[in-house]
């Protein structure tokens, strides 16, 4: 499977903000062949927020392009007002997302699981590192939507994407993985999902560059590059 991760906390040009911007990527995305989004609601200044407002605005016009793709947004503790205000924001949504990601190097990550979970809501557990692994699978937890494999903006990631998947292994943990790095780890990332049967994505979220380094100018050029990466590995994008 791959997904489109439309815009992050990254800003610049071709980075979509609005729900209406939001909305004509994801119609793009499924044009290409894409099923499942994950988007950053935008408040009115533009700043990441999870406030009722905004969050349902974004998802309802994603969704009203894209009515076939399910939809996803991050919940990272960095986005205002902070952990005791996520949780409250998550509560009050009245148009909630398919599923959620929750990075397990947060505090209060079991917590936003089991609320969401509560809500009706998918959880996509994000694991950075293997001490999130383990943590992971220390926690009495049924089993989630999928595990992110998330690696940070470097250059050899392979051996603890390895030591990640073997602690998930031994623990027994049979959720679907989505494998993905940010920067220059983007299309490594992307491409060893591919070759290894697992499920990526790709989005000015994660990179803003084509796999021969050349700038992307739009969510568009980078969704095409990754399709024809799966395709080539023989690999669904839904």
């Amino acid at each position: 499977m791959l997904q489109a991760c439309l815009n992050g906390n990254a800003s610049g040009a071709g980075v979509p903000v609005t729900p209406a911007a939001l909305a004509a990527d994801a119609a793009v995305a499924r044009d290409l062949g894409v099923r499942h989004l994950h988007v950053h609601p935008r408040d009115a200044d533009g700043a990441e927020t999870l406030q009722q407002g905004p969050t349902d605005a974004a998802i309802a016009a994603c969704r009203k392009a894209a009515p076939d793709m399910s939809v996803g947004i991050g919940t990272g503790t960095w986005i205002a007002p902070g952990p005791k205000g996520r949780m409250d924001d998550l509560a009050g949504w009245r148009s909630p997302p398919d599923y959620v990601s929750v990075n397990l190097n947060e505090p209060d990550a079991p917590e936003v699981m089991a609320l969401t979970t509560r809500c009706g809501i998918g959880v996509e557990a994000g694991i950075w590192s293997d001490a999130d692994a383990a943590r992971f699978c220390a926690l009495d937890l049924p089993p989630q939507t999928r595990i992110l494999i998330e690696m940070p903006d470097a250059g050899d990631v392979d051996l603890e994407i390895d030591r990640i998947r073997a602690r998930l292994s031994t623990a027994g943990r049979t959720e679907a993985v989505l494998l993905h790095g940010e920067g220059v780890s983007a299309w490594p990332c992307l491409r060893r999902a591919a070759q290894e049967g697992l499920s990526s994505r790709i989005g000015f979220e994660d990179c803003d560059h084509l796999p021969d380094g050349t700038p992307a100018g739009d969510n568009a050029s980078l969704i095409s590059a990754a399709a024809q990466i799966f395709r080539d590995a023989g690999r669904p994008l839904a």
